[in-house]
């Protein structure tokens, strides 16, 4: 069985976590303050993660798939477990449709977007039949170079004198249910709720005993990141470009000009969110088909992984007519429809019964 290290996995959960969420701009619908609401979805959002960490404590051993037989029983528990991987497909689908819109639009106009993605999805299925070693091992190589290629990015903006740090006030001078607004549902389920998917890792991971603390750090340092982009972005563009823009971080990279010499780094934009967008669908797609493979009780995983592929690529180029039909849906139809129920509730209802059984189980054998 394949086995990941925990810099491995914290590699993995921060570029999951990031994935396509900077590209549309975290919480841009509360103007000026976007950057409070990414602090409160993620104090929130940490708390639901720990709330996947506790259920992975409960059921030793198993993946998220497992837990619901296992707790619900397999009459009920079956039929709930394979929601989540036609879930992380259908996740995984929106994310390739980001793209669809986001790159001819930017720096390949003229380019059918339905080459992009099919030559994006080879990748992508390589990667898927390489197995989750190899998966972690990019995740491991690549969020330093992202690391060094945001702090420049910061320094380019920065140099280019082009903040205006007086944009970010009054804060909060518009009320907090704006912000509130953007937190629930869409700012908690959105990033952080997605992450019930790594339940599916978990156990491949060597050292169990330091889950929780990787997951929550890369959380925590994710929301940061989320957080300082916005507040830049908001300083740099205005509150009102920064609202209304479709791609707010594009936008942002656009603006550096330094001495009318490093300038025109759209592509450099671009590739970042084409990095975190690979390994955000790459695990989508491997938890995807692991959970599959738990849930038929097949041999071989791979098996599932072009039949997977093809459907996620249709999925992506026909996901919506246009990018606003597309953001409207992300912002009003799944929050409420699919992440609240799958990403909340029900882990919480297992939790509860998961609870319930091991004090009967206790209190059984203390009366043996």
């Amino acid at each position: 069985m394949e086995r990941i290290s925990n810099y491995q996995l914290f590699a993995i959960t921060t570029l999951f976590q990031t994935g396509t969420t900077i590209i549309f701009g975290f919480s841009s619908a509360a103007g000026r303050d976007a950057w409070i609401s990414a602090i409160l979805s993620t104090c929130l959002g940490a708390i639901m993660i720990l709330l996947y960490l506790a259920l992975m404590r409960m059921n030793p051993g198993l993946t998220l798939v497992e837990w619901y037989p296992r707790q619900f029983g397999r009459w009920l528990g079956t039929p709930i477990a394979w929601m989540y991987p036609l879930l992380f497909i259908y996740d995984a689908g929106r994310a390739l449709g980001d793209l669809r819109d986001l790159i001819p639009t930017t720096i390949l106009p003229t380019t059918p977007s339905g080459v992009i993605l099919t030559i994006f999805m080879a990748v992508v299925a390589y990667g898927l039949f390489c197995g989750i070693e190899t998966i972690g091992r990019l995740g491991e190589v690549w969020l330093p170079a992202l690391i060094l290629l945001f702090i420049l990015e910061l320094i380019f903006i920065f140099s280019s004198e082009i903040t205006h740090i007086e944009t970010l006030r009054p804060v909060a001078g518009q009320g907090w249910r704006k912000i509130w607004n953007s937190v629930w549902p869409l700012g908690i389920t959105q990033t952080f709720g997605e992450t019930l998917g790594l339940a599916m890792i978990w156990p491949l991971v060597k050292q169990p005993e330091k889950i929780m603390k990787t997951t929550i750090a890369a959380t925590l340092i994710v929301g940061f990141f989320i957080a300082l982009l916005d507040m830049v972005a908001i300083a740099v563009l205005g509150e009102a470009t920064f609202s209304r823009s479709i791609y707010p971080l594009y936008v942002l990279i656009q603006q550096i000009n330094i001495a009318n010499f490093l300038q025109n780094l759209d592509a450099l934009g671009v590739m970042y969110f084409l990095t975190t967008s690979f390994l955000k669908i790459s695990i989508h797609l491997f938890t995807a088909i692991y959970a599959i493979q738990k849930l038929t009780k097949v041999e071989n995983c791979r098996v599932f992984i072009v039949p997977v592929v093809v459907i996620v690529l249709y999925l992506g180029m026909k996901m919506a007519s246009s990018v606003i039909d597309h953001i409207e849906a992300g912002l009003k139809v799944l929050p409420y429809n699919l992440w609240i129920p799958l990403f909340l509730v029900l882990p919480v209802m297992l939790f509860i019964v998961t609870w319930i059984r091991q004090k009967l189980g206790k209190k059984h054998k203390e009366m043996e």
